[in-house]
């Protein structure tokens, strides 16, 4: 008779019940097929943001250089002052140039009274010589003496030109509107034309150019959308701009131009936007980022995921008879990174694979 321990029956139905279990849940676990998530696409008005990095810039940013040399008297700005057009900013040391302008003035009299010596001589020599009392010779070289003191009238009356408005020069005022930039020179610098930094610069802010850079997708799909640039231009909405610090900049801007040019080394086009500055919270050479909305009407948008990017294609799937089938579509080359707009390949009504289109097959059930 063969006797068994109860332990070892006990451990044995253990076992036997966890194999039992195992198989129960794995033939369970075969039985149930996956679900996906799925989508009808409808046409409906669709506004998709795009963002870019921008760069703030005054309508006119004026470097301001002396054109004489000298050292400052005075300075008559601030720096962040606002400015009129032709306010003085700077006064040169004037006392050189001031000579200069009375020499030139008398060289300019000296040089009118010889012209009008040697005129004289010539008008006497040309009645002598109808009385055959001079030589031809004697005319002509008094004729030609008076032609030179002429000349010379004009060279030193260029030279008290130029004297004045060097003297002019010593009063640097202002090209146009603005507010004044940094100063880095002091009264008693002397400074010339070839100083390494500005003066100061003028910058005319009551307007402020954002500029941004699209690629060519971008430009292609904006070109295509509107039927062309200029249509584009007249049409586009107005555009938001998000200050460093994340804020909304509380004024809307208009995209003005457009490059024409796409940068060989880059691919892109450098864009323009005008944003009114009353408050003056826009400053010159600051960063930002210019939301551009982009409105589509009546358009099919489908999740980004929904999608699978093959090189330069983009694919769907289609649920057709419950089954997974591939389909090629064109999106717009603009899109807010969550979602596309599709411009062919689906039709409204179309159900699609709206999550995991990576990890789909072709012919996958999915219904």
């Amino acid at each position: 008779m063969i006797t068994v321990n109860k332990k070892w029956l006990r451990l044995i139905g253990i076992v036997g019940c966890t194999v039992w279990m195992a198989s129960c849940k794995q033939a369970t676990d075969a039985g149930v097929k996956p679900s996906y998530a799925t989508m009808k696409v409808e046409a409906a008005d669709k506004e998709l943001s795009t963002s870019y990095s921008a760069t703030i810039r005054g309508r006119q940013d004026i470097d301001i250089y002396p054109q004489v040399s000298g050292t400052i008297e005075k300075l008559c700005v601030t720096e962040g002052q606002t400015v009129r057009r032709g306010q003085l900013l700077f006064v040169i040391d004037q006392i050189p140039y001031r000579a200069a302008l009375k020499t030139a003035t008398a060289n300019v009299e000296a040089a009118r009274a010889a012209m009008a010596t040697a005129e004289l001589t010539y008008k006497s020599n040309k009645e002598l010589y109808a009385q055959k009392v001079v030589s031809e010779f004697s005319l002509k070289t008094a004729e030609n003496t008076f032609l030179t003191a002429k000349a010379q009238l004009t060279q030193a009356e260029a030279q008290e030109t130029n004297a004045h408005n060097n003297l002019s020069y010593t009063e640097v005022k202002s090209p146009s509107d603005g507010v004044v930039g940094a100063l880095p020179y002091r009264a008693g610098a002397l400074v010339s034309a070839n100083i390494p930094y500005p003066l100061t610069t003028v910058s005319d802010n009551s307007d402020m150019y954002v500029y941004f850079s699209m690629n060519e997708n971008q430009l292609l799909a904006l070109t295509r959308q509107y039927g062309s640039m200029d249509e584009a231009l007249k049409n586009m909405p107005e555009v938001e701009l998000v200050l460093n610090d994340n804020s909304v900049y509380n004024k809307k801007g208009i995209i003005e131009s457009i490059s024409g040019v796409i940068d060989r080394q880059t691919g892109t086009v450098m864009a323009r936007v005008v944003f009114p500055n009353e408050s003056r919270l826009l400053h010159s050479g600051a960063s930002g980022t210019v939301v551009v909305p982009s409105i589509y009407k009546d358009c099919i948008a489908i999740p980004q995921g929904a999608t699978v990017q093959m090189q330069d294609k983009v694919v769907v799937y289609k649920v057709v008879d419950g089954k997974a089938v591939s389909t090629l579509v064109t999106v717009s080359g603009i899109s807010d990174g969550r979602e596309y707009v599709v411009l062919s390949g689906l039709n409204p009504g179309d159900e699609i694979v709206s999550e995991g289109a990576g990890l789909m097959r072709e012919g996958t059930q999915v219904k």
